[in-house]
């Protein structure tokens, strides 16, 4: 599908954090908090209500109405909550991923729900500006949402030490995605033009990203990564993704200690689903 307006979105729901398990001198949580850390499912931790609604949320704010969360087969509590509240912006549904194989093997777990249309994907730990959902869905084709370094220290909670280890992304002067290199090291920041700009996981897919994450190979940690699905998809279908400059920060909820100040960032946020 292409064009604008694309309404489906997937959110990467099935990992279990374990660094959101460990205290490593985080300041004290309240009790619920502290009980939905220690289970590693990020997206659950109350903020006020689960950081997940914030997430739903700001993705129909963008326009989305058709949202499937890729869970793990333990996850029924995810599932529980939203036949609970009955969404009424969007329609929630739900897409298993049978062992922790990665993020390409999780966007797999989608094709059916993609049903041959276009669709974003975004992390379920992350809370991203609306206007970074907008400007991918009024592409006319696939994409990704890139940020400044600068930028997300500025203003968003992640330290430089964090942002270091991302993905770093390589435009090309047509403003496509090139190559993406993972974590690289100071003499590539070194010899880089312009401002490095990093990859959050926040994707505009055409279905043809599904049989370039069926040719991934398992990396060396034991995984099948969507960033080399979407290496195979420029190298090897000829896939473009235009690489959309966002000048926001992102909300990034991958540890213990990132609970207060997100929760912070967040207390006058509305949620509507």
């Amino acid at each position: 599908m292409s064009g604008r307006g694309i309404e489906k979105a997937v959110i990467l729901a099935a990992g279990l954090g374990t660094r959101m398990r460990k205290a490593d001198g985080a300041a004290p949580l309240d009790p619920e908090q502290a009980a939905a850390a220690d289970t590693g499912v990020k997206a659950m931790i109350p903020i006020g209500r689960p950081f997940l609604d914030y997430v739903i949320s700001a993705l129909a704010d963008s326009g989305i109405r058709d949202i499937c969360l890729v869970i793990g087969p333990a996850h029924d509590a995810i599932r529980d909550y939203y036949a609970s509240i009955s969404p009424r912006r969007v329609r929630v549904r739900f897409a298993v991923q049978p062992r922790p194989l990665g993020t390409a093997d999780a966007v797999l777990a989608a094709e059916d729900f993609a049903a041959g249309e276009d669709f974003l994907v975004v992390n379920s730990d992350n809370y991203y500006p609306v206007t970074a959902y907008a400007a991918l869905r009024a592409l006319d084709g696939p994409g990704l949402a890139v940020f400044d370094r600068e930028i997300l220290v500025a203003r968003a909670n992640i330290p430089p030490a964090r942002i270091a280890s991302f993905a770093l992304l390589i435009i090309d002067s047509d403003g496509f995605l090139q190559r993406i290199i993972e974590k690289p090291d100071a003499e590539t920041m070194a010899s880089l033009a312009g401002p490095p700009f990093v990859s959050m996981n926040c994707w505009r897919f055409s279905p043809t990203i599904f049989e370039a994450c069926r040719r991934v190979p398992l990396s060396s940690r034991g995984e099948l990564e969507l960033p080399q699905a979407v290496a195979n998809a420029i190298a090897e279908q000829g896939e473009r993704f235009r690489a959309v400059p966002c000048q926001e920060g992102v909300l990034d909820l991958s540890t213990r200690a990132d609970i207060a100040l997100v929760a912070e960032r967040l207390r006058d946020v509305e949620v509507r689903l």
